[in-house]
């Protein structure tokens, strides 16, 4: 079920709903969320919403078991059985038939015909984002940073939360299961803030990264050499700003139903293109996945408390398996090496000064987000000869018009300007004085809001991190 879809348009206000018929019962408000996020997830594929609860009694009961175990060696034991259980069903799954694959392509480059199994599976949607949230859970009971959860229904309902189920952001269990037990606190202003960025993240979807993608992005890049190199410019600039309005869209719109429901959730984005280094950008950009392989991978791996190959070792590894965690293919693997040579060179050469002039920020920040720029031209190819058709096209400097329309330069400055307004600025200004008005006012303009969406979503196309 998407976010952008009319099903969602009913299928959230019945849960509201249900939900403030059975708030004052815990027991009764833990299994409504339960059964909600089930049929949000099962109105995709009913038959994998199995995947999610084996990997939650997996998970609950290595819980436990660890909890109560003292002795080292078999705490790591279970420890094993999770990482080995939940990463086992995400590489069957997501990456089975790529690393098949490729091992077809080395046979035969040594000249042996080999036969490989492939299976036709179907990619279970958010298996990335919720593999990853067990994990947090079995890993931190391991380290001791937290305790087990006793209760099944309440470790269920972490797993598998429908706002952020299927595309983050990634929650740790340290922030979410407190909250589930407590009365949640749904104030009016909370609901408000709630129910604004969520269409927030609707315009970002439908009205920017939809449109940018029709009007441009989606023929460019199936046809580069049918455009000139302004196009090929715009484009890609159009695509930044798609896969931003794009996931940072999802993202409102999950942190905004959470808070309808009285739970918050982390963020995820801060304005990523205004980094001045490439280590500042994955500090604003998809928050919640870089934290989670800073502190359980690279800070596994030794993180820099070695010397700086050894450091720089571990930064590879993480930003090449960054990478391959957004999907099965070379192009990603390829994105997240380039991330990983950046924060290496940044790591060996990078400026300490800590407090530059504005026009070095401004240079700075230049910079930064062209290496961006062409990072996403690395994650968008199809393949590798999609890649050299665009950089060529690229590099040809053909300068001679436009087949770009009006509209699309239109929408593309409004996803500059929206990226580059601080939020603060825009809840002063906008949000608050929008929040005085009458609440039958308020009540037209997202009514009429919802209908223009849910008219203009182009066949609701899904949010583009579904695929991860």
């Amino acid at each position: 079920m998407n976010f952008n879809s009319s099903e969602f348009a009913l299928f959230l206000p019945l849960v509201l709903l249900l939900y403030a018929i059975v708030f004052h019962s815990e027991r009764l408000r833990d299994g409504l969320l339960l059964l909600a996020s089930y049929v949000f997830y099962m109105a995709w594929y009913w038959q994998y919403a199995g995947l999610i609860a084996f990997s939650t009694c997996v998970d609950y009961i290595i819980g436990r078991r660890m909890a109560a175990e003292k002795n080292k060696k078999k705490r790591k034991l279970l420890l094993i059985i999770s990482l080995t259980t939940n990463l086992g069903l995400l590489a069957i799954f997501k990456y089975f038939n790529f690393f098949a694959g490729t091992t077809s392509e080395v046979f035969k480059a040594m000249g042996m015909d080999v036969p490989i199994i492939y299976h036709e599976l179907l990619l279970p949607v958010g298996i990335s984002f919720y593999t990853f949230q067990t994990l947090s859970y079995t890993i931190d009971i391991y380290r001791g940073r937290i305790d087990h959860e006793p209760n099944f229904i309440k470790f269920a309902t972490f797993v598998s939360f429908f706002p952020q189920l299927v595309a983050g952001p990634i929650v740790r269990a340290a922030d979410f299961l407190p909250q589930l037990n407590r009365t949640p606190n749904v104030s009016q202003a909370q609901f408000n803030f709630g129910l604004m960025l969520v269409f927030i993240g609707l315009f970002k979807k439908i009205v920017i990264a939809d449109l940018l993608a029709h009007l441009a992005v989606d023929a460019v890049f199936q046809n580069p050499s049918g455009f000139s190199s302004w196009d090929l410019l715009m484009a890609l600039y159009a695509y930044t700003f798609q896969i931003y309005c794009d996931f940072s869209g999802y993202t409102d719109i999950a942190i905004g139903v959470a808070a309808m429901f009285g739970f918050v959730l982390p963020q995820n984005f801060n304005r990523p293109y205004i980094s001045q280094s490439v280590r500042e950008f994955w500090t604003r950009w998809h928050i919640s996945l870089s934290s989670w392989l800073r502190d359980y991978l690279y800070i596994s791996l030794g993180g820099n408390r070695g010397t700086r190959v050894r450091t720089a070792f571990n930064l590879m590894i993480t930003m090449l398996l960054g990478g391959l965690w957004h999907g099965a293919a070379m192009n990603f693997i390829y994105w997240g090496g380039y991330h990983g040579l950046l924060l290496v060179l940044a790591h060996f050469f990078g400026s300490r000064e800590e407090s530059p002039s504005f026009f070095k920020k401004f240079y700075r920040q230049i910079i930064t987000f062209h290496l961006i720029v062409f990072g996403w031209l690395l994650f968008r190819v199809t393949d590798m000869q999609n890649f050299v058709d665009y950089t060529g096209g690229l590099a040809s400097s053909d300068l001679s018009g436009t087949q770009l329309s009006p509209l699309f330069y239109t929408i593309l400055l409004i996803a500059i300007l929206m990226h580059l307004i601080p939020r603060d600025w825009i809840s002063n200004h906008i949000l608050n004085p929008f929040h005085r008005l009458p609440v039958i006012f308020r009540a037209g303009v997202y009514s009429a809001a919802l209908l223009l969406f849910l008219g203009f979503t182009l066949d609701a196309p899904s949010f583009i991190y579904f695929q991860f």
